[in-house]
């Protein structure tokens, strides 16, 4: 079975061509617990796998590496793209990829052949509790979350999977381990969901850290950005195009009648992987 290594600023994947539907999807997620053990073997926040679509040109499917499938990934679905095409399985400049939250299309910037960065139409945001999901009814904007006694502020939202957004003085000095876990599986989320602490550093620039649903503490998360970039403009925090610093690197985010996303996508390595071994 052969596999590339891949990240979006370091939010990194396995990513393996599945199109004959050879792996189950049992065996798929724990394929993914098998691959993502850094030290022991790959090492990775998830798996991509490569599947036919019959209403898109490719389906993307993602499993984390608790072995959980997710909808959506930002940086996933940009490193999935730059797969296709360098792959020749969806050879196009723009291609609409299916994932469990929808058909999502990525503009691809290739120079050499290559592809250098990925743009991705990521929908329009739901606010609505029963959407993201989560407990309750309405929406849950800048509202009060206990967790183990304290308060935060927090908005909640989907953006193809449910993220909780918290602004904080400062991230570099946040408890985000002990935080994120905490709000990650939290009552009030029946799914679990990713955690976004924010610092705004002006109103087209914010620094985030993210603790993401099944992973832990990731360098970048493409869905997470965007979902800072709507809570921003929600609370008149961020203006509508937004520089985000990750601690793998920048993503570039516009939220005007839906979001879109750009950034890079690279390819670390390419292997094989032998029965013995998974």
């Amino acid at each position: 079975m052969k596999f590339w290594k891949m990240h979006g600023l370091g939010n990194d994947y396995v990513v393996i061509d599945n199109r004959g539907e050879k792996i189950s999807d049992r065996e798929a997620s724990e394929l993914a617990v098998k691959l993502c053990k850094r030290r022991f073997s790959v090492g990775a926040d998830g798996v991509l796998f490569v599947s036919n679509s019959t209403v898109a040109e490719v389906k993307m499917r993602i499993f984390n590496a608790d072995g959980s499938e997710a909808e959506m990934c930002g940086n996933g679905i940009r490193c999935f793209a730059k797969y296709c095409y360098e792959n020749n399985i969806a050879r196009k400049s723009e291609v609409v990829v299916e994932t469990l939250a929808g058909n999502k299309r990525t503009w691809l910037t290739v120079e050499n052949d290559a592809v250098q960065s990925v743009m991705v139409d990521m929908g329009v945001p739901e606010l609505e509790r029963s959407k993201i999901p989560m407990a309750g009814q309405g929406k849950f904007i800048n509202e009060d979350l206990k967790v183990d006694g304290d308060g935060y502020r927090a908005t909640c939202l989907s953006v193809g999977n449910p993220h909780c957004v918290i602004f904080v003085d400062s991230v570099d000095d946040f408890p985000v381990e002990r935080v994120g876990s905490k709000i990650e599986n939290h009552q009030l989320f029946p799914k679990r969901t990713n955690v976004e602490f924010a610092q705004v550093l002006g109103e087209n620039e914010v620094k985030v850290r993210v603790w993401e649903r099944g992973c832990g503490e990731t360098l970048a998360c493409g869905t997470g950005a965007c979902a800072t970039v709507v809570a921003g403009n929600l609370l008149e925090k961020l203006g509508c195009k937004v520089l985000v610093h990750l601690l793998g690197g920048d993503l570039e985010v516009e939220y005007a009648d839906s979001l879109l996303m750009n950034g890079a996508a690279e390819k670390v390595f390419e292997g094989t992987l032998f029965k013995e071994n998974v």
